[in-house]
Formats: C-alpha cells, structure tokens, sequence
C-alpha cells in the first residue's frame, strides 16, 4: 500500500528496505518525508526482539537455550539464539531508569511526550529487561582492547605492549605514533585521538580507505587521499602487524600448496585429510575445508574453500591474509574468554558476548576481584597482557 502510495506521490521505490528509504528521503518533500521516516521508526528490526523475549521466557520467566556452543563456525565463539543477545542494540538514554519506569507501568503518553522517538527508546530499553533474581544485581565485566592486545602480542608489537602496560589508551598511543606528536585525550592534540580510533578499528586486519569508511571516518569529513595516508601512517606505525598478515598468509599457502605442516608467530598450520588446519597457541585449531589456491582478483595467490557464506548457503570463499588473521585473533579472544569462565565458574554466569560475561551475583560479591580473575592468562598465553573493566547495575545495559 505503501508503494503504491508513493507512487502516486511522484515517488517511484521497488522495496521499503532502509537502504532505500533512506534514500528516498533525501529529496522528498512533506507529507512523504514525514511518512518514510516513520516508516523507518515502526520497522526497527531490534523492537521485535520483545516478541522473542516472551517466547523464550519459561514459566519462572527466565531465558534459556540462547546459547550456541561453537556457534561460529570459523573462530569458534558462541552464536545467539532466540533474543541474539550478540546483537542488542546500545543504549544512549541519560534517563535510562526512568525511561524504563515509564514504559514497566504504560505511561505511554509520558513517553510520547517525553521522547521524540518512541520505537528508538524502545530499542534503547531492551537490554534493561534482563534483570538479576531479587536481592541479587549484575556485575558486567569484559576485556579492555581484547583483539589490539591479541595482535599486538602475536605479532611482538612492542610499542603498543609498553602502551598496554603502562595503562595507556591505545586510540591515543596509536595517533601519537602515527603522528609523531603526543596525544592526550581531552587534553594536547586531542583532536587526533579520533583519527587513531578509526585507523585502529579498521586497519587491524589489513583494512584500507573502505574500512575506514564503514568505522565511520566519513563523519570525519576527510577526503579519500586523507584516509589513504592515514591508512599508511598506521601500518609505518605498526610494521610487525603488517608482517604478520603476510608471515600468515604465506605460510598457509605454502601448508596448502606443500600438504604439509608449517609454523610462523607461534602459530602452526597443516594440510591434513582435505582439511587446512590452524592450530592456535592453546591448541584449538581452526579448520577450513577443501582448501585450494586460486589467483585472486589481483593476480596473485590466495586461498579458497568451502563453507557458508553471507546468503546463508554453502559456497566457495575467498579469504586473505588480513582475514586469516582476524580469524586467528578472534580465535584467540575466544579462547581467553573460555579460560576465564573456567576460572569463575564458582560464579553464576548468565550471559556472556565474545568478550563480556554478565555475573548473577549476591550483593557482597565485588566488582574488583571479578576483573582482577578475568586479567589472568593461561601458561599458553605467556606475556599476553589482559586487563578487565567493568560495572555493577541492577538492569543490564551498556556502561
């Protein structure tokens, strides 16, 4: 109907997706702006995860079974079911408990009044409706720069291991590098901490001008030969990151090529029975299947195989060097974050999202001594330095 309605407008669309709405409302006039921007408000996907919070509720009205072992299949890291609770949306409310209250006892025209959005503050609120047993709170804990930490002691970074020792912020140590100048947040050059955030989060696994734009560096209104340098300053910053990807990248061809055994970085990789393995520090290894080495787009080499891709069907995939080593660092968070359920299994663990856990706990359990437990490493991880933070709260949310 709502095509239609749009056509009759002088508005011509094939789907109502955001991609096109958003789009559309670019260059529409009232009433059709009006009308697609609420259609983007009444269709957020996130809203209907209350609809799966009351059919996952058992009779006490607790969730369960929203777990799944191994979930993901080329890391090895739980995947979501039923609410997904790996992929809630954040909350930005300053009133988030009274946002809560309003909508726990229907004062709903309060929140109409209150909020312009009423579909965004109901997105904003999912993650409040888990709540502790009465008399209980939640202790919320989770790694600090899990993944910069990993890929910096994979690859003998030392610069960024000192910044991790000495308590720095790695945004900011990142920029200073790349720029030569120091950085301190809110403080002397601070403007450039931003740059080092987004080169950091998208530069990591070999991540260029595209990477940079999908981690929001458009916001930063800085031309394509601007993040182009910037991609350059980062990887003269951290040449043994760089020399990862491709120590990683040869050594799994050569594995391949050779149906042999290979090793670079602490990491081993082995052809074996149709299989590319690749055996991480703590000896979980990484399976690919039916390897073969194809020439790529680029004309060079790389490795293909078999498994599911973003349509959800078995297919050919292409993967790189930056690619083999975000599965191998992810591998490797995931298996840092299975050592410290182990070593807080006297806890009630309740939840936990790739590097976060969610702690059940009586009211005198503290806060410190749960992250002080999360910053042990395992003897496979020797020199790795882990630190934790964390929160307590009464509802869950995003700190």
């Amino acid at each position: 109907q709502l095509l239609d309605w749009l056509e009759t407008q002088g508005y011509k669309s094939d789907s109502l997706g955001k991609a096109q709405v958003q789009e559309l409302i670019k260059t529409a006039k009232e009433p059709v702006k009006s009308v697609l921007q609420m259609r983007l408000q009444l269709s957020k996907s996130s809203v209907k995860k209350y609809t799966a919070m009351k059919n996952t509720a058992c009779s006490d009205n607790r969730a369960r079974g929203m777990f799944s072992f191994y979930g993901a299949s080329r890391t090895g890291r739980w995947a979501g079911r039923n609410v997904q609770l790996q992929n809630l949306p954040q909350n930005h409310l300053p009133d988030l408990s009274e946002a809560r209250e309003l909508v726990k006892y229907g004062s709903f025209e309060d929140i109409q009044m209150l909020y312009d959005d009423v579909p965004d503050t109901l997105s904003q609120l999912i993650r409040t409706a888990f709540i502790p047993r009465q008399g209980m709170k939640f202790i919320v804990a989770d790694f600090s720069a899990i993944e910069a930490r990993v890929i910096a002691w994979l690859a003998g970074e030392e610069w960024r291991m000192k910044a991790f020792a000495n308590g720095e912020d790695i945004y900011c140590a990142s920029a200073s590098k790349m720029f030569g100048v120091p950085v301190v947040k809110h403080g002397v050059n601070g403007h450039l901490r931003q740059k080092g955030k987004v080169a950091e989060l998208a530069c990591g696994y070999g991540g260029s001008v595209g990477a940079m734009k999908a981690m929001g560096a458009d916001a930063m209104g800085l031309s394509d030969n601007e993040l182009k340098q910037i991609v350059t300053d980062w990887r003269k910053a951290s040449p043994n990151i760089v020399q990862l990807w491709w120590d990683v990248e040869r050594m799994a061809i050569k594995a391949v090529g050779g149906k042999t055994q290979t090793e670079t970085h602490g990491i081993k990789f082995s052809y074996e029975s149709g299989f590319l393995f690749i055996e991480l520090p703590s000896g979980r290894r990484l399976a690919y299947v039916k390897p073969r080495i194809e020439e790529n787009r680029f004309g060079g080499e790389s490795i293909t195989y078999d498994g599911v891709g973003t349509s959800k069907k078995w297919q050919r995939l292409e993967t790189y060097s930056g690619k083999l080593v975000e599965n191998i660092v992810q591998g490797i968070a995931r298996d840092l974050l299975f050592y410290s359920l182990q070593t807080l299994s006297h806890c009630f663990i309740v939840g936990h999202i790739h590097d976060e856990m969610i702690i059940e706990a009586d009211r005198r359990m503290s806060l410190q001594a749960v992250c002080e437990q999360m910053a042990r490493t395992p003897k496979w991880a020797k020199g790795l330095l882990l630190r934790a933070d964390g929160y307590e709260c009464e509802f869950y949310k995003k700190d």
